[in-house]
């Protein structure tokens, strides 16, 4: 489920609070490390969790509009296509999912308001529109439909941001991930499959490769800031920015800590993550100051891989 670019990110966050903090312990990190993780597949079951709801929105307001005093034609003699979609009921009747989402207290029933405005917001859309007016009916349609909603409704939603940051500090920035995790699981569905939950870590390697990450980022972060240090004039240090120094610490780190994971792979992937989390010159910096340090550590004989073209 958790890939090692957000393996990575998760790790940074931390070691960047220890910067902060210098106070944080290991324990303490480690568990929250494993708190960060959790949370990425509880916030996939969250967002999951909204098809059956929005569903029974649209049937609520339905029911509203037919028993108005004077319905219209159109209020009297409804579209039922939308309310009556085949994935809701496959979902809400998921017996392992339902489980889940009661045992982790994840629901949507305190939030009518986005889910009036979310409705009210996809009616006005094109792909709804069409959607709608397609007599035909099927699970591959009704899916397709939830994957639109999915990637255009909820990122950029600044109400379900305020509603997640209210839910849980370790949902912020995963939102993305997780609604990308659900359009693969709607795809399986739609393909005739069962849900079933995605596991956190594809394998535990990937499990051991952040717990080791973060662990040998921090028992060196003294030494490595320290480095970082001697290679900026004193302007330069005035000016750093702790997410840069956090992110070329995590990178020597990875370098000397895991022989098997390319130089070139380790400093690309923390440029890439400076691109999100820091300043626009941090790029060029944190790939400057990784590769020159590396190289040192190399000539030095502390950066060491297993397997040709590693460096």
């Amino acid at each position: 489920m958790l890939n090692r670019r957000i393996l990575r990110i998760k790790a940074f966050k931390i070691l960047y609070a220890y910067a902060e903090n210098p106070a944080l312990t290991l324990k303490e990190a480690l568990k929250q490390l494993a708190c960060s993780c959790e949370a990425t597949q509880d916030l996939y079951l969250y967002m999951l969790g909204i098809v059956a709801p929005l569903t029974q929105e649209a049937a609520l307001r339905i029911e509203a509009a037919r028993g108005k005093f004077n319905p219209t034609e159109e209020e009297r003699n409804p579209n039922l296509k939308f309310a009556r979609n085949a994935l809701a009921p496959l979902l809400a009747e998921d017996i392992d999912l339902q489980k889940l989402l009661e045992k982790k207290k994840l629901s949507w029933e305190q939030q009518d308001a986005f889910l009036y405005k979310l409705y009210a917001t996809i009616r006005t859309k094109d792909y709804f529109r069409a959607y709608m007016e397609n007599p035909g009916t099927s699970l591959e349609e009704d899916v397709a439909l939830f994957i639109r909603i999915f990637e255009e409704e909820f990122e950029d939603s600044p109400e379900l941001a305020s509603i997640l940051e209210d839910m849980s500090i370790w949902w912020n920035d995963d939102l993305a991930y997780a609604l990308n995790l659900c359009c693969q699981s709607l795809e399986k569905l739609a393909k005739g499959g069962r849900w079933t939950l995605p596991p956190l870590y594809k394998s535990t390697a990937d499990a051991d490769f952040v717990t080791k990450l973060l662990t040998a980022a921090m028992s060196g972060y003294g030494r490595y800031s320290e480095m970082v240090a001697s290679h900026t004039s004193d302007w330069e240090q005035d000016r750093l920015f702790a997410t840069d120094v956090a992110l070329i610490a995590m990178g020597l780190a990875e370098a000397v800590t895991f022989p098997e994971i390319p130089v070139k792979v380790t400093i690309n992937e923390y440029v890439e993550i400076s691109k999100f989390y820091s300043t626009p010159r941090s790029r060029s910096f944190v790939n400057g100051l990784l590769d020159k340090l590396i190289g040192e550590m190399d000539a030095e004989g502390l950066v060491v891989k297993s397997g040709r073209g590693l460096l």
